[in-house]
């Protein structure tokens, strides 16, 4: 076990616990009751904006504007997972085992109502650039994190209520997200069942959801429609092994975790189906992830063509990812860079380090959260070699 690494986890869970789950985050401007009066509750481009400037703000305008502190079910996911992977390494730790306990109920009561199966949002209403998407709304991407955080609770425990979650989660995907067809019928999920996005790594956590729910029920649409979404996303691979955002024109940028997303989800679903068509991309994405995103020092990159902001997400995703393609000691090395440089001595991470400045607010879901589940999973495939 390495020290460090583990007394830097143990901090950040107290930390996450004795909060009680719940923090700020980096788009929850909105929920100021200031956007609940007529101007502010229907001005897209006031919201927006907003949101934008709260975010971008060297002061955490939040206290000013009395945002309160949320609870976010992406937090509670990425909890449950990180309590997952710590029970591996203790599996008798009945306290892990009660914790897990209550945040599978927790986000079984936070599940969206009126669609087909299970799905989740965020605890606060995003005006993003293509859409408006209100609190609690569902999202592929809070969905497809939370269900990952479920079966991975159900690999390490057989906690039925999680499998049941992931499996109803899957008909959420196939029946209530809006879907792109290209000329080979392969499909691309939206971001939501309110919009038509094509973002890649959205639709890629589609088809993992779909790839972990055939492996608990071997139905074999799922795996039909898990694979026609990587052939739409592998199809849209660069030469250079990487991923840009979507296909819309202003998501050309590539970047860490989004990336990081993608080859996770491309490697369950080989794993999971046994389809091993897509290995050559995988080899490739990964080599081209590896050399883009980390600096000599091991410090995690954010966009593949410039260091700042050396980001939480990015850097939990780097653990994630690095460990899942066996390189866990390059992810060792990350994980002390970014202790050293972005923990504080109370336990949480801060949100960012910029080229004159480091943002140093606390993110439950950014920055704690992904830290926590990073963190967690290395600890466990440290302890595993």
């Amino acid at each position: 076990m390495d020290e460090g690494l583990w007394q830097a986890s143990q901090k950040l869970q107290a930390y996450i616990e004795q909060n009680n789950y719940k923090g700020f985050d980096p788009y929850d401007a909105l929920k100021s009751p200031l956007f609940n009066l007529p101007f502010f509750r229907s001005n897209k481009m006031v919201r927006f904006a907003s949101q934008q400037i709260v975010k971008r703000s060297p002061l955490n305008l939040r206290t000013v504007l009395f945002v309160p502190k949320g609870r976010n079910p992406v937090t509670l996911g990425l909890c449950v997972q990180a309590y997952a992977d710590l029970l591996k390494l203790d599996p008798e730790n009945k306290s892990l085992i009660e914790k897990i306990k209550f945040l599978v109920d927790e986000l079984e009561k936070l599940i969206s109502k009126g669609f087909h199966g299970a799905c989740w949002g965020y605890d606060f209403d995003w005006e993003a650039r293509y859409a408006k998407i209100d609190a609690h709304q569902p999202t592929v991407v809070a969905t497809g994190i939370i269900s990952n955080a479920l079966f991975r609770v159900y690999q390490v425990t057989a906690n039925k209520r999680a499998g049941d979650l992931v499996v109803s989660a899957a008909s959420f995907v196939q029946q209530d997200l809006q879907k792109s067809v290209d000329r080979e019928n392969n499909l691309c999920f939206s971001y939501s069942p309110f919009d038509k996005q094509q973002v890649f790594n959205a639709s890629m956590k589609g088809a993992r959801v779909l790839s972990q729910a055939y492996s608990l029920t071997q139905n074999e649409k799922l795996k039909e429609d898990a694979g026609n979404t990587v052939k739409f996303v592998v199809n849209h691979q660069q030469e250079n092994g990487s991923w840009v955002y979507s296909l819309s024109k202003s998501g050309n940028w590539i970047d860490n975790y989004h990336t990081g997303y993608v080859l996770d989800c491309l490697h369950e679903y080989s794993t999971l189906t046994n389809d091993n068509s897509f290995l050559v991309n995988l080899k490739k994405g990964f080599e081209f992830y590896r050399s883009a995103f980390f600096r000599e020092d091991f410090a995690p990159k954010f966009y593949d063509q410039k260091l700042f902001p050396i980001d939480s997400t990015a850097a939990g995703q780097s653990l994630l990812t690095l460990c899942r393609f066996g390189e866990v000691e390059m992810a060792k090395k990350v994980a002390r860079w970014y202790i050293n440089n972005m923990q504080d001595k109370k336990g949480y991470f801060y949100f960012r380090k910029y080229k004159l400045r480091t943002d140093k607010t606390s993110y439950m879901r950014w920055s704690n959260a992904w830290m926590f589940a990073g963190l967690a999973y290395l600890l466990c495939q440290s302890n595993s070699k």
